[in-house]
């Protein structure tokens, strides 16, 4: 097993797709260091999750690709829009349809599980707006997914809402 110390991981994340490092490795973290261990059937994405939650990004921290997605800084194929929240086509599609519904403002939502009651309004209207987009883009059906954490593969601490459809869902999921 390698061991290396945080910033020592984030600094190796390039060479982790660049073949030094195979891509199916998963951090691990822990309260001291961050260990590497060979993993089965890991994707990129799991890395960059698990890298992603070293970060442990604040509300107030450095802007996420959503954020500049929704300053028009980033070109994305907007799919809906209104005061709200934003949905837009994954450039990383894993399924026929893959679609990301997000918060027009992050604060107090990184991650799900940071949603107070005072987020229940604006969680009610993005789950009908999600029901509504899926319903337009997948009549036969559709799933909706929230990644919370380095466990729950969530790569961007922004609060997005995948929509997924266009085939056959699996079950059971991940």
């Amino acid at each position: 097993m390698l061991a290396f110390r945080v910033g020592s991981l984030l600094s190796a994340i390039p060479r982790l797709h660049g073949g030094l490092i195979s891509p199916h490795t998963l951090p691990s973290v822990n309260a001291r260091h961050v260990s590497v261990r060979t993993a089965m059937t890991a994707s990129d994405e799991v890395v960059k999750a698990q890298a992603a939650a070293l970060r442990l990004l604040a509300d107030d921290d450095e802007s996420t690709i959503f954020d500049r997605i929704i300053a028009k800084d980033i070109e994305s194929t907007v799919v809906y829009e209104d005061e709200l929240c934003l949905a837009f086509r994954d450039v990383a599609p894993q399924a026929p349809t893959h679609v990301l519904l997000i918060p027009k403002v992050r604060a107090g939502l990184t991650q799900i599980r940071r949603a107070t009651d005072d987020h229940a309004t604006l969680l009610g209207h993005m789950m009908v707006q999600a029901g509504s987009i899926g319903v337009r883009e997948c009549p036969d059906g559709f799933r909706l997914v929230i990644n919370d954490g380095a466990q729950g593969a969530q790569s961007v601490y922004h609060l997005h809402i995948h929509i997924l459809g266009g085939r056959q869902m699996t079950w059971p999921p991940g």
